[in-house]
């Protein structure tokens, strides 16, 4: 007699969700804090944070929300944000998280691609929402976080700073948009109802809303946007059995406790962000989390003395700054069990300095929105092999494969595990939804033979050890020689007058292109002294020593930290245009004086407040 699976199969494909994982903890820890909120100076049980996401659930429900539709919220890292994510599951709807720097018309971009039933936004953004709205031709539900009626905000706004955009905390929850234009006028600006999300969760039945019986495992629970390093934003479905990986992942990772107290320092609305050791994890194993809405060093440092927070998650610039403060004025960080960053690659020269400064625990993630993250650095990883991003997750499968100009190499076709040879990096993984949204030429591309392509250069050793390099796209091609920015950013990086670069392929007639570097200075330091340095490195060759550069303020960041290396592209040729690159010698690239330090380009994403 053969084993018989349906049970199991029947277990496993609708018992097997995220929120049946949360309730878990509600019945086990249901006296325990799940959340703590220093600015409202409020924390939640786990049963009191369960019965403010019903109540969140049965507000949606009255806007109309059902199973599969999407919920949209553009909102800092806020209780009210924990609060939509456990929701939506137990509507079995679909979270929408949006990074809340957008312009409008980006907003607009994602609230077109993802049709959302509701869409939900801090108060103080409610101009922007607006807006947002009318380009993206849709009439969702709007609701905004932080202002009671006839009262001031959680955020310090005051009803009067948005009274271009009113809201309406008394509205009925099914008001119908009102055209402000009179007859005859030029058309105007649609005056929307907006509503209080306080005042909709006040009014909201007692519903005992439960996820719904039928409701499978690969039923999609949350849609992400991605950063968006090459162009705009792409949806990422993950169905609820990703969530539920997710979870498991950082939990062994870490590990993660029901002991433990989590701080994210980069915003929510990301991979990096909800999933390592965000409301996903922390709430799957029971443990609290500390939202932060936006990044100073100095409070970050002080709630974790005050707050007894034991893991800091953030990308690496969050992590440069931390440094810095505790350098200037150190506290007791002795409490922390680790500092989690990823989101961008993180040098042997930081590594080294943050486990000096900071804690000996550092452990970095490389990934994707797609996948989650993929490899891990472990402390027991250092420094022995700081500078790489570690070896593949406990569950996923990682490999660096070979470079063909006309096609993508096959899963097989690898590439030498010397550490030396540069190819892509591809990763197989059960925290993938293995597609994009409405995508599929993208799905094609992206998705191969069941491995996720990102895009990622990288070589790798004979113990697994991967090293990223840069992205294919950002790949300087210079005198027919590849050249690799993370390569040149690490070697300046090191540079005691350098806090942190970014280096792009300038167009050159002769060349093809010539590399140039931004640079962000760390005190006084010329263009001579770090072309003389870098000539005399014995890691870089000449050829990819930068022919140009010009100092900057701040350099454009996607929301996970990453470099947005085609910005600064674009800019280098309007600053070559214009005169205001410097080369070695001194001289600007056609002989006028070089301009002041200046920000490379608007920041997208920068994590500082």
């Amino acid at each position: 007699m053969s084993y018989d699976a349906s049970r199991f199969r029947e277990y496993f494909e609708h018992a097997f969700t995220y929120a049946a994982g949360f309730r878990r903890n509600v019945s086990r820890y249901g006296t325990q804090t799940a959340m703590l909120d220093p600015e409202t100076d409020r924390s939640w049980t786990y049963r009191e944070l369960d019965a403010d996401a019903g109540r969140a659930a049965s507000a949606l429900a009255e806007l109309g929300v059902r199973r599969g539709d999407r919920v949209a919220y553009q909102l800092t890292n806020c209780p009210e944000f924990a609060m939509l994510y456990l929701a939506t599951q137990r509507l079995g709807a679909i979270s929408v998280p949006i990074n809340f720097r957008l312009a409008p018309g980006e907003t607009a971009h994602i609230l077109a691609d993802s049709e959302p039933a509701v869409f939900i936004f801090g108060a103080q953004e409610t101009d922007s929402a607006r807006q947002a709205v009318e380009i993206s031709g849709l009439s969702p539900a709007l609701l905004a976080v932080g202002l009671p009626s006839g009262s001031t905000d959680d955020d310090g706004v005051t009803p009067a700073a948005v009274d271009a955009a009113p809201v309406d905390a008394a509205a009925p929850l099914d008001a119908a948009p009102v055209d402000a234009a009179p007859a005859g006028s030029a058309p105007a600006v649609p005056a929307v109802v907006v509503r209080s999300f306080a005042a909709a969760l006040a009014a909201a039945p007692e519903r005992g809303l439960s996820v719904p019986a039928d409701f499978s495992i690969y039923e999609e629970t949350t849609r992400l946007y991605t950063s968006g390093t090459t162009g705009m934003p792409k949806g990422v479905p993950l169905p609820s059995l990703v969530e539920v990986m997710s979870a498991h992942d950082v939990i062994m990772h870490f590990p993660l406790t029901p002991n433990d107290r989590t701080l994210n320092m980069t915003p929510w609305f990301h991979r990096g962000g909800l999933y390592s050791g965000g409301p996903n994890p922390v709430f799957y194993v029971g443990g609290s989390v500390v939202p932060l809405r936006s990044f100073n060093a100095a409070r970050v440092l002080e709630w974790v003395e005050k707050y007894q927070i034991t893991f800091l998650i953030g990308a690496p610039v969050t992590l440069g700054m931390l440094a810095e403060e505790q350098e200037r004025s150190p506290r007791d960080l002795s409490g922390l069990r680790g500092i989690v960053t990823m989101g961008a690659p993180l040098t042997r020269t930081a590594a080294l300095r943050y486990q000096r400064v900071l804690t000996p625990r550092i452990f970095n993630g490389y990934g994707t929105t797609e996948a989650f993250w993929n490899t891990f650095l472990r402390p027991e990883d250092l420094p022995a092999h700081a500078g790489t991003a570690g070896r593949a997750c406990t569950d996923d499968d990682v490999a660096v494969v070979r470079l063909y100009e006309d096609r993508p190499a096959e899963p097989d076709e690898l590439a030498a595990r010397d550490g030396r040879e540069v190819g892509e990096v591809i990763m197989r993984s059960p925290k993938s939804g293995f597609s994009y949204f409405n995508m599929p030429d993208k799905d094609e591309e992206k998705f191969h033979r069941g491995w996720l392509y990102p895009g990622d250069l990288a070589s790798w050793d004979e113990d697994g050890f991967i090293t990223i390099v840069g992205r294919k796209d950002d790949m300087i091609i210079s005198g027919g020689e590849n050249i690799h920015p993370v390569q040149v950013e690490e070697v300046l990086a090191e540079h005691p007058g350098v806090s942190d670069a970014v280096v792009v392929g300038l167009p050159d007639a002769h060349w093809g292109q010539t590399v140039v570097a931004y640079v962000i200075a760390h005190g006084e330091v010329s263009v001579d002294e770090l072309d003389r340095y870098c000539f005399e490195h014995p890691l870089l060759s000449n050829f990819k020593r930068p022919r140009a550069y010009r100092f900057v303020d701040e350099l454009p960041l996607t929301a996970t930290g990453k470099k947005m290396h085609f910005r600064v592209a674009e800019q280098a040729v309007r600053d070559a245009a214009e005169g205001l690159l410097t080369t070695p010698d001194g001289d600007s690239a056609d002989g006028r004086v070089p301009a002041a330090a200046a920000p490379a380009a608007a920041p997208a994403d920068g994590a500082a407040e």
